[in-house]
C-alpha cells in the first residue's frame, strides 16, 4: 500500500532544498554550495519514492544507486544518469577543503539544477500532487 503522506513530506523538504538552489544561483553564489543543496534535493526526491512505496529508506548518498531503486520512477537517459553521478560528488567531495578542489562551473550547475526540476515535476506528477503546492 502506498504511503502518499509521507512521501509528500520529503518532496516538501526537497523543494526547500530546490528553492534555496535556484535563489543561490540567479544571485550568482557559490557553486560548491549550490552543487551540495541540489543534491540534497534530488536525495531527497528519490527518497520520497521509496517512502511512497513502504521501502526502507536507504542510507546513501549515492543518487545513481538511488536512481536504480527506483528507475521506474524516472526513465532517465544515460546523460542524465552522468549528471546524477557529477551531483553525487557535490556531496562527497564538494563538502570538504581538499588541495585539488575545484568549483564546479556554473553551466554544469545549471544542467543539475535544470534535472532537479525535472525530477521534481516527475515525483510531483507520480504522487498526483500538484507540483505548484510547493511553489514551483
Amino acid at each position: 500500500m502506498a504511503n502518499k503522506p509521507h512521501a509528500i513530506e520529503w518532496v516538501e523538504k526537497s523543494y526547500h532544498d530546490l528553492d534555496s538552489a535556484k535563489i543561490l544561483y540567479e544571485a550568482g553564489h557559490f557553486t560548491d554550495t549550490i552543487g551540495y543543496i541540489l543534491h540534497q534535493s534530488i536525495e531527497k526526491l528519490y527518497k520520497s519514492c521509496l517512502a511512497y512505496e513502504n521501502v526502507a529508506i536507504v542510507k546513501t548518498h549515492n543518487l545513481v544507486e538511488l536512481n536504480e531503486l527506483v528507475e521506474g520512477w524516472m526513465g532517465l537517459e544515460d546523460a542524465e544518469i552522468h549528471l546524477l553521478a557529477i551531483a553525487t560528488t557535490y556531496h562527497t567531495k564538494q563538502r570538504y577543503p581538499s588541495p585539488h578542489k575545484r568549483l564546479p562551473p556554473k553551466e554544469e550547475i545549471k544542467e543539475i539544477l535544470d534535472l532537479n526540476i525535472q525530477l521534481f515535476t516527475t515525483v510531483c506528477q507520480k504522487l498526483g500532487i500538484e507540483a505548484g503546492t510547493f511553489g514551483v
